[in-house]
């Protein structure tokens, strides 16, 4: 089951679109869906976050945190809305298309990707390109 839930104004487009993605990604990746939760949040909220549980006194895009069993997949994944907003500024993309790449992100990070060194980085940017393009896909 996949859960979104905002404390913030921010609302996501086509909620059951990114569902079906997001389990297509899943599979995609030879696992299973248990719970996912979504929290969009501000700036605020995700440093509080970032400080309290992880001890980093950074502004970030996305926390994630990891409840998977195996090969199901489960978590926690907190969303900063205005770093995403920035962001998608930053990479001259729509704000739709860099929150559907944090979105991901955060699955690959259950899936086992890191992002850690330069080379982990590459490869999550690949996988992120490569589950982006699965979006596009029509049913």
């Amino acid at each position: 089951m996949i859960n979104f839930y905002y404390e913030t104004r921010y609302n996501l487009e086509n909620e059951e679109r990114l569902k079906e993605w997001i389990k297509d990604v899943i599979i995609s990746e030879e696992k299973s869906i248990g719970e996912i939760s979504y929290i969009l949040c501000n700036d605020e909220y995700l440093l509080d976050i970032n400080q309290r549980f992880l001890e980093h006194d950074t502004y970030t895009d996305i926390i994630s945190f990891d409840n998977s069993l195996g090969n199901q997949l489960s978590g926690d994944i907190f969303i900063s809305t205005e770093r995403v907003e920035e962001n998608a500024k930053l990479f001259k993309v729509s704000n739709e298309e860099e929150m559907r790449r944090v979105l991901i992100h955060g699955v690959l990070h259950f899936c086992g990707y890191k992002d850690k060194t330069t080379k982990e980085e590459e490869l999550m940017r690949k996988k992120e390109d490569e589950k982006l393009k699965m979006f596009h896909v029509e049913r």
